[in-house]
């Protein structure tokens, strides 16, 4: 199975776990296991403003309480904006990053004056105003350049594609669909995407494991990945777990707190994490280890039925 092997579990601290991250969790800890290779715990606390103080060391024994531990220490993300801003200054200086003086408005107002309305689950699709230049504006945030005729990556927005390793074949036209997307806010914070990519490069990430809420990510961490000569790891999203309204449950929507203290409770939310990802026996496990070690070695099975 690959010595090499290294995944992680990447929990933002904006409140404690839930069954929905539970299940991510899970399947990320069984991928690692069913490959022999490394597990660690990464807290994406980037985006200071939304994070809860407590949350992350409530999240970090939530998950040893279900035996989900890291192999190293847990990294976190506050702590490494000297690693983005490396980054953002490569990618300036190869001419793929440049300053953006649109503010939401302004973007609104543009695409309502090219008659087009909101797209990607209502998130505004960037239209390029600042790509030739400020044009009298006072700079605000930093976006990634997507549409390029000089690389071999991407060449006039091609799509980018790839392949899920649950959802099969992927594909994404960056430029048309996202548009030209933020690195670096214009509150001083380094976006989601720039942190998640040089994070995974610098631990050497070779699976990520996560939700399928993610998958629409994928492409721009790709693209950045090429740009920045990190290799692009694996990719692995899993079910969601829904809301009663059908949506996906988060702590938006009122998502419980897992209760993990006793080792009951514990049980219980990784059986029900478990049947989400359709492994078997749920419900017959009475000791926290053998249910672990049993679907470690159901996920291996599966993977290597699928190999073959």
């Amino acid at each position: 199975m690959g010595a090499t092997y290294r995944g992680r579990f990447a929990p933002s601290p904006t409140g404690r776990l839930h069954a929905g991250s539970l299940v991510a969790a899970l399947a990320s800890w069984l991928d690692a296991r069913a490959y022999g290779g490394q597990w660690l715990v990464r807290i994406e606390d980037v985006d200071l403003p939304r994070c809860i103080p407590g949350a992350a060391e409530h999240i970090l024994q939530q998950l040893a309480n279900c035996g989900l531990v890291s192999d190293e220490a847990p990294v976190w993300q506050s702590q490494s904006s000297a690693i983005y801003q490396q980054a953002l200054d490569q990618l300036i200086a190869q001419q793929r990053a440049y300053l953006c003086g649109c503010s939401r408005k302004d973007i609104e107002q543009t695409l309502q004056a090219l008659g087009h309305e909101k797209q990607r689950h209502g998130e505004l699709v960037y239209p390029g105003t600042c790509r030739e230049g400020l044009h009298g504006k006072q700079g605000r945030a930093w976006r990634f350049l997507t549409h390029t005729t000089g690389t071999t990556h991407n060449a006039l927005g091609a799509p980018t594609h790839w392949t899920d390793r649950r959802l099969g074949p992927q594909s994404q036209a960056v430029v048309t669909e996202v548009g030209d997307f933020i690195l670096k806010r214009a509150d001083g914070l380094f976006a989601y995407q720039l942190a998640v990519v040089v994070d995974d490069a610098a631990q050497g990430i070779t699976h990520v494991v996560r939700g399928e809420d993610l998958t629409d990510n994928t492409a721009r961490q790709i693209l950045l990945q090429q740009a920045l000569g990190y290799p692009t790891p694996q990719y692995l999203h899993t079910p969601l777990v829904l809301a009663a309204d059908g949506q996906k449950l988060s702590k938006q929507n009122g998502a419980q707190a897992l209760e993990t203290g006793a080792p009951e409770a514990a049980l219980t939310a990784l059986n029900q994490a478990a049947q989400l990802l359709g492994l078997q026996g749920c419900g017959t496990r009475d000791n926290r280890g053998i249910a672990l070690a049993a679907w470690v070695a159901e996920w291996r099975a599966t993977l290597q039925s699928a190999n073959t």
